[in-house]
């Protein structure tokens, strides 16, 4: 019978067993086995040189090369690599012609597979893409219905001193409901800007953003500590595409109008810049007509939302079919005796889990799906199945 694959080496053990006890001459043993004499003299050679580690097969790799890269030169560019570990194949190849200009040197592409397999290569931190909802839909259809946010590009006062303009705008009637200069772009400058317009306009259904800081992180949800306090406001966060600022089209345009009005040239210092904004701010949403307005002011189609801002924060609500849980401030819950990453933004925040499978779990924080838990593997995935943690550790103390 012809070899086994799968009980390849115990076919060549039970050939030469049955070789040495001489029951079979070696052309019945053959065909027994189905080889030819020349492959049964082979292994029985092998055998009796070698002993059971003669059975196994040997690498058909050639014994000579003659196009291979001569050893010198080899041994020149793996020396010159690790005096200068930073060098690239063209800047080895450069400075060794110069030194050797007699040899025959191999391609750039030769040199590279040399120096990684002599492991002198540092592979490339490989970056995961955090998962995305998808291309905001929503309708603006109303005033406060969705308000947009977005940092224009910063620039220098004459100081030197950088200027960061975040601008809030109502979709719905192009209203500029802020330009406020700030200092940088993190979530402590822009919540107090946030919170002013929220009292004195009331409080919209959604905030359309792209992914940049504060609006979103690469966590769990892309969810961010302003993200975070929106929700619990009652205002859903909605996020443009990555790199798709045409997504925002209505707040593109309309920076693109404040740069012209309002940062060219820019003024002595941020204090000085402000009353520019304030007044660019004034004349875009009292007297500039809009085109998509049908040549009205925004100032004529905006009214405040009837949604005023609550004294306190509510807490979050969820359906009694729902798995609620505590999220520790080691960022994770509680599952099954053992500890399973959520996010570092919700520390202190109850989120929900809704079974929709046997030990496949929904993870909510109030309407927005985070991701889903495997109970089995007890670790959570994003929209992209992107592993939040994959190893499972004991519940620790909070």
């Amino acid at each position: 019978m012809p070899w086994q694959e799968t009980l390849l080496m115990d076919q060549r053990v039970q050939f030469t067993a049955d070789y040495q006890r001489g029951v079979f001459d070696l052309s019945d043993l053959a065909r027994r086995y189905g080889i030819s004499r020349k492959t049964a003299y082979k292994w029985i050679d092998r055998y009796e040189a070698e002993g059971p580690p003669g059975l196994l097969d040997r690498s058909r790799r050639p014994a000579h090369c003659p196009h291979a890269t001569p050893a010198p030169v080899t041994d020149a560019l793996l020396d010159l690599r690790r005096r200068h570990p930073t060098w690239g194949a063209k800047k080895l190849l450069k400075v060794l012609s110069k030194r050797q200009p007699s040899w025959r040197l191999p391609a750039r592409s030769t040199v590279c597979d040399l120096l990684d397999r002599a492991g002198l290569i540092t592979p490339k931190r490989r970056h995961t893409t955090p998962g995305h909802p998808g291309r905001p839909l929503t309708p603006m259809t109303a005033p406060n219905g969705i308000w947009t946010a977005d940092f224009k590009g910063q620039f220098k006062t004459r100081n030197g001193v950088y200027c960061y303009p975040l601008t809030i705008v109502d979709g719905f009637s192009r209203y500029l409901l802020a330009c406020q200069g700030l200092l940088s772009t993190a979530v402590a400058p822009a919540r107090p800007t946030f919170l002013r317009l929220f009292r004195e306009y009331g409080l919209p259904d959604m905030i359309r953003t792209d992914n940049g800081v504060p609006f979103a992180t690469t966590a769990l949800g892309r969810l961010s500590t302003l993200s975070v306090w929106w929700i619990r406001l009652g205002i859903r966060p909605e996020l443009i595409e990555p790199a798709s600022p045409q997504q925002n089209g209505r707040h593109e345009r309309m920076h693109r109008t404040l740069k012209a009005e309002a940062t060219r040239p820019p003024s002595a210092n941020l204090q000085a810049q402000q009353v520019r904004f304030n007044r660019f701010r004034q004349e875009y949403n009292d007297e500039r007509p809009h085109e998509a307005l049908d040549q009205e002011t925004p100032a004529s189609q905006y009214r405040p939302s009837t949604r005023e801002l609550p004294r306190r924060l509510a807490p979050l609500e969820y359906p009694g079919h729902f798995e609620v849980r505590l999220v520790s401030r080691n960022s994770g819950i509680r599952w099954k005796k053992h500890w399973v990453c959520v996010t570092h933004t919700l520390a202190g925040e109850y989120v929900g889990l809704e079974e929709i499978d046997d030990g496949l779990w929904d993870v909510y924080f109030g309407p927005i799906k985070l991701g889903r838990m495997d109970e089995r593997i007890l670790r959570i995935e994003d929209h992209k199945g992107r592993t939040v943690r994959k190893q499972v550790s004991p519940m620790s103390p909070d």
